[in-house]
């Protein structure tokens, strides 16, 4: 699964790296975004565009905009089946940017938090679905979920899930409403190459989502 992760990058190097054509926003700079917090969006309608939303997916048919809060990650595996995903699948993908995850590994009787990140630092995209919900009062919510797949061999002796990282070369594809084909956008979900990953142990800080701080991604000394 994919429940923490970081966008410590500014809005202008986002916009630069995904190709942005439009954004009202400035993305603040986040070492551990969590559920239910706002989250920078990249969706293609006329152009690329960059807007935040709620982390979480609410249906659009949703009575409780509460289901949002379980539906954080989607598997990659059942996306066609799931009432949740099915719609968007076909008609709103898009790219969540990152430069880094958490996942925390069984040792012994507790959990170590590891930090999971490219090698060179640089921006990636979690492959993501949105949709928007309407209240009965009127207000509009846009919220999105990030895709889960198969570990790599890097993630595989910590979890045996991990965020589905699209390739730079697949991302137009993924962002292409105009692909309808479920088994075509199905194999954009691959798992990333390891190679081109590491993944550290970090402290327990992160472990409570009120710490937003550098040190989060700090390698663990001890």
């Amino acid at each position: 699964m994919c429940g923490r992760f970081t966008l410590h990058h500014d809005t202008s190097q986002i916009a630069l790296r995904f190709d942005v054509q439009r954004t009202s926003v400035d993305v603040p700079e986040r070492y551990n975004i969590a559920p239910t917090q706002p989250v920078a969006v990249v969706t293609v309608n006329s152009s690329r565009t960059l807007q935040m939303m709620r982390w979480g997916l609410i249906p659009s048919w949703a009575k409780d905009p509460a289901i949002g809060n379980k539906l954080i990650n989607a598997r990659a595996e059942t996306l066609p089946e799931r009432p949740a995903y099915k719609s968007a699948l076909m008609r709103r993908r898009c790219l969540i940017p990152s430069d880094g995850f958490y996942e925390w590994q069984a040792v012994g009787k507790g959990k170590q938090p590891m930090y999971i990140h490219r090698k060179d630092d640089g921006l990636f995209a979690f492959a993501g679905l949105w949709e928007e919900w309407h209240s009965p009062e009127g207000e509009t919510v846009r919220s999105c979920t990030i895709i889960t797949t198969a570990p790599n061999d890097l993630m595989a002796p910590i979890h045996d899930r991990m965020p589905a990282i699209l390739r730079p070369e697949d991302e137009a594809a993924w962002l292409d409403m105009s692909l309808k084909e479920a088994d075509m956008a199905l194999q954009l979900l691959r798992p990333y190459p390891a190679a081109e990953l590491e993944a550290y142990p970090v402290s327990r800080l992160v472990n409570a989502p009120t710490n937003d701080v550098s040190d989060c991604i700090a390698p663990a000394s001890w």
